[in-house]
């Protein structure tokens, strides 16, 4: 019996925590894509692995990414880009917190432009800024989001190769798509 009640308080707990209809929203295999486009060479980096939350009550944005995760297609790409210019080993992450400025009402179905103003790290650094994107309401379980925007190597300390097999570009493109599910 005093097992029962402890049962139906922790129960009871744990529905006033949350609002019955939270619209707190989760991924952890969302798509990233950054593309170089240096006048002699353009690529892509792409990793399936991005993780975040979108909390719509709480008005919160947080998507983190393990670096080591990208992939270019060129396995020597790769660590050349971990090793020299991320230096993955110090700064392993990079990761976006902030709030959206004004929260759509979303229908199921109905897609809206936001944008999410906050601040964004890698490579040790952290700037302010501010990302257009769109969100969707898929149905009451799940929400899509979209969002691109540009980062200039320079701004977060990272040194562009000089060597012509590995041209970079001071400007990269980051693309985000992510199908997050209700928590």
């Amino acid at each position: 019996m005093k097992a029962q009640v402890i049962f139906c308080l922790l129960f009871f707990l744990a529905l006033i925590r949350q609002p019955l209809d939270a619209q707190q929203f989760v991924t952890d295999n969302g798509k990233v894509t950054f593309i170089s486009k240096a006048s002699l060479s353009e690529f892509e980096g792409k990793s399936n692995l991005l993780q975040g939350v979108v909390d719509l009550d709480k008005n919160l944005l947080d998507f983190y990414l393990d670096l080591n995760t990208i992939k270019t297609g060129i396995g020597l790409r790769d660590r050349h880009m971990r090793e020299n210019y991320l230096e993955t080993k110090k700064f392993p992450f990079a990761e976006f917190s902030g709030k959206i400025q004004d929260i759509p009402t979303l229908e199921i179905g109905q897609e809206k432009s936001v944008r999410a103003k906050g601040k964004f790290k890698i490579h040790g650094v952290e700037r302010e800024i501010e990302v257009p994107g769109k969100l969707k309401k898929l149905n009451e379980q799940e929400l899509s989001l979209s969002a691109d925007f540009k980062v200039l190597l320079s701004d977060y300390n990272i040194s562009i190769p000089k060597v012509m097999f590995y041209e970079l570009a001071e400007e990269q493109i980051v693309i985000i798509d992510a199908v997050l599910k209700k928590k």
